[in-house]
């Protein structure tokens, strides 16, 4: 067996030229265009890379975008006043802090300070809440685009068996309540987890998201399965995910490439949400 591999650049640009029709709509109806502005603070190029890529896609689906970077010493309360004054403007309709923050500013108080209808990112506590009451409003992009991903795959969530390695409130825990959603049967692993093959072998959906170079070996993977890889480190002077790409797509029934899986998904899905805010702010709907 050799895997299929899921290809997500060219989904996210299917679902993109999709989006660039809605935007246009919302658009015209409303006569402004949905407004994301990015916050970057200090000079870390591949946060900086990371940024600019999102605009360039927000672009070409006529979505405004803003970037504001700030300088690496920038204090707590600047970085929050910049947050006050972006909840007030009525043509931004999404905020996306770009993490990491230097320490000097806990991202937990960020989040909270974002208003919940402008939180593309899907993290603030009433977003959080939502998601886990089964209520879901705005979603955290990359969990989201995990999710489309596995459809792509055309594997059946309901009645699977999903593990997911990898327990961050931003990928692993909420990618765990989508999943749950939909009837999935899901366990969480983490680095205290005992024996972790023992876990990963049951899985039907088996994601991971720890950024550990090729933690997942073939022995750990059932054949037949599923496998979204979040993973994103450098090993031998390239790019890698968590996932032993080349020993497990012999096994696996779809597997995601690192770079090229999850990546361009969850900038699509930002981008999705940034419209289902804009939609939400201007009509009351996602």
């Amino acid at each position: 067996m050799t895997a299929k591999v899921l290809d997500g650049r060219a989904l996210a640009q299917a679902r993109s030229r999709e989006l660039a029709g809605q935007v246009a709509a919302f658009t015209a109806r409303h006569r402004v265009a949905p407004g994301l502005a990015a916050v970057l603070v200090g000079g870390d190029p591949a946060s900086k890379m990371y940024v600019d890529s999102k605009a360039r896609a927000a672009g070409r689906v006529g979505i405004r975008s803003e970037t504001f970077h700030l300088a690496g010493d920038t204090t707590a309360g600047d970085y929050l006043a910049l947050i006050d004054d972006l909840n007030r403007r009525d043509d931004v309709h999404g905020i996306l802090p770009q993490l990491p923050l230097p320490p000097q500013i806990d991202p937990q108080a960020v989040f909270e300070r974002i208003d919940p209808e402008k939180d593309v990112d899907g993290l603030s506590p009433a977003n959080a809440g939502r998601l886990a009451l089964g209520r879901p409003r705005l979603i955290p992009a990359t969990p989201l685009g995990i999710l489309v991903l596995i459809e792509h795959a055309g594997a059946s969530v309901e009645g699977a068996e999903a593990v997911i390695v990898g327990r961050s409130n931003i990928v692993g825990r909420p990618t765990a309540l989508l999943l749950l959603a939909r009837n999935a049967t899901v366990t969480i692993c983490h680095s205290r987890t005992a024996d972790l093959g023992a876990h990963t072998r049951r899985a039907g959906i088996l994601v991971s998201a720890v950024g550990e170079p090729r933690l997942i070996r073939r022995e750990m993977v059932r054949p037949g399965a599923v496998v979204i890889d979040v993973g994103n480190s450098h090993a031998g002077g390239k790019l890698v995910g968590d996932v032993d790409f080349e020993a497990v797509k012999e096994v696996a029934a779809a597997i995601t490439p690192v770079p090229g899986g999850v990546g361009p998904m969850t900038i699509a899905m930002l981008l999705e949400n940034t419209l289902a805010a804009a939609r939400l702010q201007a009509e009351g709907r996602p």
